[in-house]
């Protein structure tokens, strides 16, 4: 016997492994060797959430789930962790203007909202019929006119008769932040940042603070999400009991922290990464969340950012106006910060020399600089501008500034005070925070 040859079994099983089932014309199978005809038994493994909806909202669920996340959406220390897995399309509002305007008529008839084959829920109403409408409106109008003569609401559409006094136009230093392309920046930092820190200085939190962009996030149904801390900085400039009442009243509102800006030296540190940390945990369905630091020109946003960094990443100076665009740093793997320029939100209340005195004007730029100083005498204490510039005493602002002058040796040809040179310097001095001044408080 060939021990080469195959045996007939092995011949056999091969022949099984070439076979091919039989199909009928409609290329159905009729026989196959491998293919059992007794069909397999088939069990359903019993499960609560096959006879339950997934992701199904009534609305009755949706009203309460509406209310209770109008309220936690107020909220600075509230952190909404698994947004995808919540129908937070359906609590957005409608955008309003033209483009939003559609023909409700076409849409939904008043039979299908009003009639007796309604399809949805009972509409909240705030008048029933024409009766309760007029009493409304004639409400309205009584408290509009009362507003109006008590000075409680001005209203500038109203026609004023001529008291022969204008409003001087600004100059242009004056507007410095306000421009279309800062603006521009800014509301790339908000978009881009999943965590936004307004950096106020502590010497006047509520003048640095910008209300226009809190109210922004709050009423954007977008940024709802994104979480706004409060950074008080340079609070080696204040003593430390204005600090920690400034952290009580501001905390009701958001996260706060104070921070004092060093790169070898901070104060605060430990804290902003530790909450940033823990951001960053709570975000861990995103690869990495971006911090924008937001705020007034020259309250110290790039250094805040070098300090957490603990070394110069960011163009500083002592002068407002040094970011021009917005920046991105890396502090670790999973957490990228953003330098904003300084953005000043026009304020019809805020005059000339609140805008010098806040830092958003270059005082190298002033011409009349001694106008500003009335009010920066009567904002500091007498005894630190003595102890500062040796001066005994004085009689008016002009007084001050001639004494500071002969003391300091500016004078012009002739032996006269430069005063308006003289105002430049106590001006950078209040600026860079040589003077001791805060506002004070609340008690």
């Amino acid at each position: 016997m060939n021990p080469h040859e195959r045996s007939a079994a092995t011949v056999r099983r091969l022949a099984m492994y070439k076979q091919k089932a039989v199909r009928d014309k409609k290329g159905k199978i009729l026989k196959q060797d491998l293919q059992s005809k007794a069909l397999p038994s088939t069990r359903i493994v019993p499960d609560r959430r096959w006879f339950g909806n997934t992701r199904v909202i009534g609305q009755k669920q949706l009203e309460e789930f509406r209310e209770e996340m109008a309220t936690k959406s107020r909220d600075g220390y509230t952190v909404l962790i698994k947004q995808k897995k919540l129908p937070l399309s359906l609590l957005k509002d409608e955008e309003r203007g033209r483009a939003r305007r559609v023909n409700l008529l076409s849409q939904s008839t008043f039979a299908e909202t009003f009639g007796a084959n309604k399809r949805r829920k009972k509409p909240k109403l705030a008048m029933d019929n024409l009766e309760a409408m007029l009493s409304t409106a004639s409400k309205m109008g009584e408290v509009y006119q009362e507003g109006v003569e008590t000075g409680a609401i001005m209203d500038r559409d109203l026609m004023r008769a001529d008291d022969g006094v204008r409003v001087e136009a600004k100059q242009s230093m004056f507007e410095k932040g306000q421009s279309k392309r800062i603006w521009g920046e800014l509301y790339k930092v908000v978009d881009s940042s999943d965590v936004i820190i307004q950096v106020l200085d502590v010497r006047d939190p509520m003048g640095t603070r910008c209300y226009h962009l809190e109210q922004h996030l709050k009423k954007d149904a977008m940024k709802r999400h994104k979480h706004m801390i409060l950074l008080l900085n340079k609070v080696d400039l204040v003593p430390a009991w204005v600090t920690k009442r400034w952290l009580h009243t501001l905390s009701r509102e958001f996260p706060t922290i104070a921070f004092h800006a060093s790169v070898s030296n901070p104060f605060g540190k430990g804290a902003v990464l530790s909450l940033l940390r823990q951001f960053s945990r709570l975000r861990m369905d995103k690869q990495n969340i971006s911090v924008g630091f937001v705020g007034y020109p020259n309250v110290g946003k790039s250094s805040v950012i070098n300090a957490l960094r603990s070394k110069r990443v960011c163009l500083t100076a002592p002068i407002p106006g040094e970011t021009k665009v917005w920046q991105y740093v890396n502090l670790t793997k999973r957490i990228f910060l953003i330098d904003c320029p300084g953005v000043v939100y026009q304020d019809t209340e805020d005059t000339d020399t609140d805008a010098v005195l806040k830092g958003v004007v270059r005082i190298s730029n002033l011409e009349d600089a001694q106008e500003h100083i009335p009010d920066v005498i009567a904002r500091v204490k007498a005894e630190y501008l003595r102890r500062a510039y040796k001066t005994p005493s004085w009689t008016d602002p002009d007084d001050f500034l001639r004494q500071v002058a002969r003391m300091s040796g500016k004078l012009l040809k002739g032996g006269e005070e430069d005063v308006n040179a003289v105002a430049k310097s106590i001006l950078h001095d209040w600026q860079r925070g040589r003077i001791p001044w805060f506002t004070p408080p609340p008690s």
